[in-house]
């Protein structure tokens, strides 16, 4: 077989020097239309208008409440963070041409297979936003949505454009996620001939990398849509809707971020077997040689896998998991609210301090309780008291008594 015979001469090594072992191979790596727009786009350009998008933003949390502006911040700074962290990690040394050509194929491999399948997402994602847009345009409203002026146009448009910006969210997640990985593995591997300790801390820091991106970008998605939302529909003004009602309208994003990390870990999970056990079968059971020996071509197809559905759909179902729990706890504590008749004091922010008629009774009961156990020890305390005074008297009187029939016993002459 022609499989064995370059076996023989070297390896992998006959493979990757033949033209067409790659075919589909590309000269430029696969990046996305969105950041393809975004680099043909002068710097000074794309820096004014992200500035002008970071006014905005800041524009609304501040209009909303300060701990959204706080929230703001504490997002761009962390991704000003992961930045420094991607320049540092893409700093180190790749090692030599023969692990870089073998990191182009596990990362050309990478990434039209993340085409492909986010490709196909896309579409799918459309298809069912146009779903859940005819689904609410003949949904009956609220009785809370109607007081407020939501009709069933609005609400679906509301409903729509969050699951559009859930789902687009997860698969910049997942994309960020295999980005890192394809490029950082071979500077791990190239570390890892110097020393442990390198290896090690190149392989965290792209990790906190991929870790900061998925989750500033699950929190600020949320806020983003929770000012926006909040300004757009003048919560809490007469005749509007009200800020406890406001979570409900966040269902989308967390809809929209569930259906890509869903598709993602089937996808990436079925092709990671599939190499897996494809690789298995021609190394082992046909030719005899170890695991992900370098000898056997398919360990490329095995890593591929590995990165795209560890690191590609980790990224995306991290990135569910977070905004899921975010947006169900901001529903859990409106309904608390509702139930509990929470009312806004007047001049307060909408995420101030706040009164609770029934928690203030259990309070007043509660100190009341108190009161009466403080005063039933006092009287306890008394009881011992006076029980106390009561018993030394009677002694006293018992002394007393015994003293005076000593001295009518005795005789008058010995008397004192």
């Amino acid at each position: 077989m022609m499989m064995d015979d370059d076996m023989e001469k070297g390896g992998l090594m006959p493979y990757l020097d033949r033209p067409r072992t790659f075919p589909n191979m590309r000269s430029k790596p696969y990046v996305p239309l969105i950041f393809r727009v975004l680099m043909g786009i002068n710097v000074r350009v794309l820096f004014v208008l992200l500035l002008l998008g970071f006014g905005v933003v800041f524009y609304i949390g501040a209009s909303t409440s300060p701990i959204i502006v706080f929230v703001f911040s504490v997002c761009i700074i962390s991704f000003i963070f992961a930045i420094y962290l991607c320049k540092w990690v893409l700093a180190k040394d790749e090692g030599p041409p023969e692990m870089v050509q073998i990191s182009d194929a596990i990362r050309d491999g990478a990434e039209g297979f993340f085409r492909t399948q986010y490709g196909t997402i896309s579409k799918m994602a459309f298809i069912l936003a146009l779903v859940i847009f005819s689904i609410y345009l003949f949904r009956t409203t609220t009785p809370q949505q109607e007081s407020s002026g939501i009709g069933r146009s609005t609400s679906a448009c509301i409903t729509v454009a969050a699951f559009l910006l859930g789902a687009l969210c997860s698969g910049i997640a997942g994309y960020v996620g295999m980005w890192v990985s394809v490029r950082a593995n071979v500077r791990v591997s190239s570390a890892a001939r110097r020393s442990a300790r390198e290896a090690l801390q190149i392989a965290t820091r792209a990790g906190g990398f991929s870790a900061i991106v998925v989750v500033g970008m699950a929190v600020i998605g949320v806020a983003i849509l929770y000012a926006t939302f909040y300004v757009w529909l003048g919560v809490d003004t007469p005749g509007s809707m009200k800020v406890t009602d406001l979570p409900l309208l966040l269902v989308g994003y967390g809809f929209g971020a569930s259906f890509v990390a869903l598709f993602a870990q089937l996808g990436g999970g079925i092709y990671t077997k599939a190499a897996d056990v494809g690789a298995d079968l021609v190394g082992k059971v046909e030719q005899g040689i170890p695991e992900d020996d370098p000898r056997n071509p398919a360990v490329i197809a095995d890593l591929v896998g590995d990165n795209v559905g560890d690191c590609a759909a980790r990224g995306a179902d991290l990135f569910e998991s977070i905004a899921a729990e975010i947006i169900s706890a901001m529903i859990l504590g409106g309904s608390m609210a509702q139930r509990c008749k929470i009312e806004e004091d007047q001049g307060s922010s909408t995420v101030g301090r706040m009164k609770m008629p029934q928690l203030d009774q259990v309070d007043r009961m509660e100190i009341d309780e108190e009161e009466k156990a403080k005063k039933e020890k006092n009287k306890k305390k008394k009881k011992k008291k006076k029980n106390k005074k009561r018993k030394k008297k009677k002694k006293k009187k018992k002394k007393k008594r015994q003293m005076d029939v000593l001295k009518d016993s005795q005789p008058k002459n010995l008397r004192p």
